[in-house]
């Protein structure tokens, strides 16, 4: 099992009248080769926990494991984790700094200590897997548009060929084909290299598009930890948290609120069809 929390805890402000209790006392375990969406309205401590898991952030109280190991334990590499366990800002403009989108993808390997011909390769590798063209390599990542803004940044993060690649709001500000086509490369990384990935997210329809398993965060805990079908079916609850179901759920309850004899389990388009053809 690749990442392990044990009754975290993290705190803001810890000793003064000003403390935020981020996260509550969260244990969770993520298994190899999962495919996780993590959701929670504005402040619920999603981001504070991804943060956590390549010790960005150390837990006011509990303990984080990889692989069976403390990370902070004070021998263990942080260096190797965060190679290990990437993260991918939601703002790609927070880990682009390079001169060139190449040297910005080659930063990463580069630092672990890779000779030139390796590094390169890889930072090659990387681009060709997030699908950017060509013709953008050696431009400045901030000529760049917002979708290939994110492929350069989760390029970054795959040239040191993580275990876990962690995304925080991916598609945040793109229009619905720039959020198809970073999710669709997402997923199909994800099946071709078996990696962990996990997603975090406002979008129900995005997690329920993709993901194996939902962990639903509210005032710095975890409400919710099933697979997509099991999460929504807690719609009420979800509304009370803020949150929704996905938009073709919805659609499936107010059909049946109009006499159709469908069920509102679908979650998914095709789903959602496949119900309303029965009738």
């Amino acid at each position: 099992m690749a990442l392990i929390l044990d009754h975290v805890t993290y705190e803001y402000g810890s000793g003064t009248e000003l403390l935020v209790r981020a996260l509550d006392d969260v244990s969770l375990v993520i298994p190899d080769g999962q495919f996780i969406g993590l959701i929670g309205h504005t402040g619920s401590g999603k981001s504070t926990l991804v943060q956590h898991l390549n010790a960005l952030l150390v837990p006011t109280s509990g303990n984080i494991y990889y692989n069976g190991e403390d990370i902070h334990d004070k021998d263990f590499s942080r260096k190797r984790l965060r190679s290990k366990v990437g993260l991918v800002f939601q703002y790609p403009e927070h880990q682009l700094f390079e001169t060139d989108v190449f040297t910005d993808v080659c930063f990463g390997p580069k630092n672990l200590g890779l000779d030139r011909k390796e590094t390169e390769l890889r930072a090659f590798q990387a681009l060709k897997q997030v699908g950017l063209p060509d013709e953008c390599f050696y431009q400045s990542p901030f000529d760049l548009s917002g979708g290939q803004k994110r492929r350069a940044a989760i390029a970054g993060v795959l040239a040191m060929k993580p275990e876990v690649l962690i995304l925080d709001e991916p598609t945040a500000g793109l229009d619905p084909k720039g959020r198809d086509e970073i999710l669709g490369l997402v997923s199909s990384i994800r099946k071709e290299s078996g990696m962990t990935v996990i997603l975090v997210s406002h979008s129900m329809d995005d997690v329920a598009e993709y993901v194996d398993r939902i962990i639903v965060m509210s005032r710095g805990g975890i409400r919710f930890d099933d697979e997509p079908k099991k999460v929504f079916a807690h719609k009420g609850e979800l509304e009370e948290m803020g949150l929704s179901v996905p938009q073709v759920t919805d659609v499936m309850y107010a059909l049946r609120e109009a006499g159709w004899a469908v069920g509102t389990e679908a979650i998914t388009i095709e789903e959602a069809k496949q119900e309303i053809l029965k009738c």
